[in-house]
């Protein structure tokens, strides 16, 4: 069995989201906490066949310990907003009642004048829990022909 290393929680729960969506079996996933947490779950699961899903600017922790690493620009919720669009995003965002939340957000001033992807990244990031929340979401609504390639080709790869 192939087991699937991520960072954090939100990658697990969009790769299981995806997998039931798609009708494959649960993947094995295992969050290491960050990307200098590779190493030691590699060493805690010799054995096992191993990959890696990771953000661009974590990579190199993954690939000096995996050989294969599937790699979301920048991250997964890029992977997400790059295959829903903006306005598919904000439609999910909609759907939460949270709208209002994000329009205040995008009114900051930090926030304005910045790309919406910079202002998502941000609200996605902004409460605890809210990126494994987002990205479950994310996961149900992209549609299978437009999910992200980096999750993509990992779940074909299993």
């Amino acid at each position: 069995m192939t087991v699937v290393l991520v960072e954090g929680e939100s990658d697990r729960v969009a790769l299981e989201t995806l997998a039931g969506r798609m009708g494959m079996g649960m993947p094995a996933v295992r969050v290491v906490g960050g990307s200098k947490g590779a190493r030691g779950a590699v060493a805690a699961l010799g054995g096992e066949v191993l990959v890696g899903l990771v953000d661009a600017g974590e990579r190199a922790d993954f690939e000096r310990v995996l050989d294969t690493v599937f790699v979301c620009d920048p991250d997964l919720e890029g992977e997400f907003v790059r295959a829903l669009g903006v306005d598919g995003v904000e439609a999910v965002i909609a759907a939460q009642g949270e709208l209002d939340s994000f329009r205040s957000l995008q009114q900051q001033p930090f926030q304005r004048g910045r790309p919406p992807e910079a202002q998502l990244a941000r609200f996605f990031g902004g409460r605890s829990g809210n990126k494994a929340r987002y990205a479950r979401l994310l996961a149900e609504a992209v549609p299978l022909d437009r999910v992200p390639a980096p999750l993509a080709a990992l779940l074909a790869a299993l």
